[in-house]
């Protein structure tokens, strides 16, 4: 989309195909705006990747970025596979590992209904805040656990 160089009008789009690099974009005038308030975020990535043997390709995995002191798991996927083998256990074994190096104080997470709420209270979190709705989907669930 153009945009008239004489424009002083902010343009507002809506889309659900946003442009390559938009996110990124929002995230960098996030954390600045977060810097000058605060200071440097020290937010920080981490992954454990299940390489597919044959293509080399991730087909499951965990990935988490520590923040503040706190190390949030925004996604575990586990092949269909292997499931049930442990390797759901091996990852977020893992990522405690590396939240405690790193000094964390507690680890946060979010499942829906349908998804692994047993298998975290297993792991030793538990459920901080509810948000209900419709079912089979909800309610969703935001689980915390504290690290010694």
């Amino acid at each position: 989309m153009q945009v008239a160089a004489s424009s002083t009008e902010p343009v507002f789009v809506e889309t659900a195909n946003p442009a390559a690099g938009a996110y990124d974009a929002l995230l960098r005038e996030l954390r600045r705006f977060t810097t000058d308030v605060v200071g440097t975020p020290d937010n920080k990535n981490f992954a454990v990747l299940i390489l597919d043997p044959e293509t080399g390709e991730p087909s499951g995995g965990l990935w988490a970025q520590s923040r503040w002191g706190g190390f949030h798991i925004d996604m575990l996927v586990v092949p269909e596979a292997l499931r049930g083998r442990g390797v759901g256990r091996r990852l977020m074994q893992a990522a405690e590992a590396e939240a405690k190096r790193r000094q964390c104080h507690h680890m946060l997470l979010d499942t829906y209904d349908f998804q692994a709420r047993p298998f975290y209270e297993k792991l030793g979190f538990e459920v901080f805040g509810q948000l209900d709705g419709p079912g089979p989907i909800y309610p969703r669930f935001f689980m915390m656990k504290k690290l010694g």
